[in-house]
């Protein structure tokens, strides 16, 4: 998976990002830095950002942080971000 951007209620993937990494926090950052980059590409509309993740062995606290100027990105844009947690 791991993260998708697509169009919701379509199968029209905008972007596919951190391809082959499962842990969210390196997910988050990947999702963060594309929202940073490619904001103007994208028109409001209703978006799904859907990040796939397993749970890091001995987690214990800690993780990914979203900032508010992404946050404030996907809202503009109508993006809802969807947590998929994996097993193994």
């Amino acid at each position: 998976m791991p993260i998708y951007v697509k169009v919701d209620g379509s199968g029209e993937k905008l972007a596919h990002l951190a391809e082959g990494d499962w842990e969210l926090p390196s997910q988050i950052e990947a999702l963060e830095s594309w929202l940073l980059t490619n904001p103007l590409n994208l028109a409001p509309a209703k978006y799904i950002a859907d990040l796939g993740f397993t749970v890091r062995e001995n987690a214990c606290g800690g993780g990914a942080i979203l900032s508010p100027e992404a946050m404030s990105i996907m809202g503009r844009l109508g993006i809802k971000l969807y947590l998929s947690e994996y097993g193994e």
